[in-house]
């Protein structure tokens, strides 16, 4: 019987397998709510959509028309203005691969500007190339192999506190297996920074374990490594060392005797239902006895998350809810330089925030048919530098100009607080492409002035990727 049993695990490992990618949206009340099996993981998304045989080899191409239409009027208008096409389609039950691209220009637009990969000035106004495309290959049950350039996120949350959609996308590959109660994948990702006029590269290589201690529990572990392709001492590109999948980050920096930026983290998923308890906890550098000593260390640098969610229904409405607590200690997530901080191109790689701040934020989401409507709102307290010194809330400020060593709190510098509300409505004008008109409301205030914002956003857009700037 043994024998019988491993010749039925080599087999399975042989045969092909359809392995569409998913897209990385907001999670909606119509979405399909998979029931949760030992085998079923949801942390990494976007999904690979893991399909048994055919049984035929299946060859497909489908095309759509993109649309990037808003305009944006606060104290004064804005707008920002594209067209693209996606391609997709799959190969012989193994391969699958997406393209999708959207060329425009916008003007004024601020905080709304397009996260692209590329965006250059172009007189009054800015042209901007938002380009997206993964090629992934399934050849069984067990494996899927990922390349393009593209958003990874971690976690249950509409935050992240490990990985997040919010910056702009990068050039990646990734490997996955998934295997009896364990999904593990390992992430590639070429990132870069602005110097001057000219871009300069860095890396990231990334770990996360995920385990199903039952049906309705899942933990995960994280762990990644931050690096510059050369230092003072060598020109050494993408390390080799990283390249392992199966090695531990920590020992491994200390070995090549180099100063990276290591982050470690743990993830949790409890679910009931139609309902889920999640949190995730982050940790880039700390001392026990600072911890236990609650010296408020400028060291101690960590951030977490905790949250629930769910659906229900009431007749054919659809209804989708979540409250969720996130917060990170100051200087979290930042290094010397913006080389080794853990952020790409000017913005953090997990929360909107960066560092020094808490927040709680609650959303109610109501769906029929082709209409929906969303409420978002969120209250923080965060901390920005004074007097020149940096007091942990940009990432992207080196940490040595700190005004002390002890007493750190969430908060400290120009400490302020706030609150952002979104009443948001939509309709679903075509399904091919996800094509949405759209209205949003934004209210927002801070203690720093004392002033109530509100910006009406209109448009119409092909909902492909997150683009929701709730922060």
């Amino acid at each position: 019987m043994k024998q019988l049993r491993y010749i039925a695990f080599f087999f399975s490992l042989s045969v092909a397998a359809q392995g569409e990618v998913g897209y990385l949206f907001e999670e909606m009340p119509n979405d399909t709510v998979i029931q949760p099996s030992l085998q079923y993981h949801s942390s990494l998304k976007p999904a690979v959509r893991q399909l048994k045989p055919s049984g035929k080899s299946e060859s497909y191409v489908q095309v759509a028309g993109l649309g990037d239409l808003n305009y944006f009027q606060s104290t004064t208008s804005a707008f920002k203005t594209g067209l693209g096409l996606e391609v997709k389609g799959g190969v012989k039950d193994k391969f699958f691969f997406r393209l999708a691209g959207v060329e425009g220009i916008h003007q004024n637009s601020g905080g709304f500007a397009p996260k692209s990969f590329i965006d250059d000035s172009l007189g009054n106004v800015s042209l901007y190339t938002d380009l997206r495309g993964r090629i992934s290959y399934t050849p069984n049950h067990v494996f899927n192999f990922q390349a393009g350039v593209d958003h990874n996120f971690l976690g249950e949350g509409a935050r992240s506190m490990l990985l997040s959609d919010y910056g702009t996308p990068y050039p990646f590959g990734q490997i996955r297996m998934r295997f009896w109660r364990v999904e593990y994948s390992i992430l590639y990702q070429f990132l870069r920074e602005r110097n001057a006029n000219q871009w300069e590269g860095k890396f990231a290589s990334s770990h996360h374990l995920s385990f199903n201690i039952a049906k309705w529990l899942n933990v995960g572990i994280f762990e990644t490594v931050i690096f510059q392709p050369k230092d003072t001492l060598l020109n050494r590109g993408f390390d080799v060392e990283y390249l392992n999948p199966f090695v531990f980050y920590r020992p491994q920096e200390y070995s090549i005797g180099s100063s990276d930026n290591v982050l470690i983290g743990f993830d949790l998923a409890a679910r009931y239902k139609k309902h889920t308890l999640y949190g995730q906890f982050i940790l880039d550098e700390f001392f026990w006895a600072e911890i236990k000593a609650r010296s408020g260390w400028w060291a101690s640098k960590y951030g977490g998350q905790l949250g629930v969610k769910g659906r229900f229904e009431k007749g054919a409405h659809n209804f989708f809810y979540r409250v969720e607590y996130n917060f990170a200690r100051p200087y979290t997530y930042a290094h010397l330089s913006e080389q080794l901080n853990y952020g790409n191109q000017g913005r953090p790689l997990a929360h909107p925030y960066g560092s020094n701040f808490m927040e709680l934020l609650a959303e109610v989401k109501w769906q029929h048919k082709k209409w929906y409507a969303k409420v978002f709102s969120n209250y923080f307290l965060r901390g920005n530098d004074k007097d020149g010194f940096n007091y942990g809330s940009d990432i992207y400020t080196p940490y040595i100009n700190r005004p002390f060593e002890y007493g750190h709190v969430i908060g400290q510098g120009q400490g302020f607080n706030g609150t952002k509300t979104i009443l948001s409505a939509g309709y679903q004008v075509l399904k091919h492409g996800k094509l949405h008109a759209f209205v949003e409301n934004h209210f927002d205030y801070i203690t720093l002035d004392s002033q109530l914002r509100y910006t009406l956003v209109v448009g119409l857009r092909s909902m492909l990727w997150n683009d929701h700037r709730n922060y």
